[in-house]
């Protein structure tokens, strides 16, 4: 047997039923906001997942072009310019790599600093559900 919900005398909804439909109203509003919270945290992870990848193959194409560039370019260096000690042409070489493996990692910080942990606009919202809530 299921039981019926009482109307009023004109056949309108009963109060019982009006709050009870607001209830269900409020639950389906934050459940929307909690969707929404989760798939915001969702693409900041990805974001943040970009910039750390980039970092990290930064950084390897910078070890290997350290290594290897300071070997090749050092003696390049030292057999075209004689007058400058091994120690000198090291010194030019490593900077001028350095600066350009700065410019990869420079990059990387930037995307990681472009990463929003919570939409300002989301945090309002849950702060002003919570705040609603708690009033009652």
């Amino acid at each position: 047997m299921s039981a019926t919900i009482p109307k009023g005398p004109d056949g309108s909804p009963s109060v019982t039923q009006l709050v009870s439909g607001i209830v269900g109203d409020v639950q389906d509003l934050g459940m929307q906001h909690l969707a929404l919270f989760r798939n915001e945290i969702k693409e900041d992870i990805r974001k943040a997942a970009d910039a750390g990848t980039s970092l990290a193959a930064g950084g390897a194409i910078l070890q290997v072009g350290v290594f290897l560039l300071c070997l090749m370019l050092v003696h390049l260096l030292a057999s075209l310019a004689p007058g400058l000690s091994i120690w000198m042409c090291y010194g030019i070489v490593g900077a001028v790599i350095v600066a350009a493996g700065g410019i990869g990692v420079f990059n990387g910080v930037t995307k990681l600093k472009s990463v929003e942990t919570l939409s300002k606009q989301t945090s309002q919202v849950m702060k002003d559900d919570a705040k609603w809530l708690t009033t009652k």
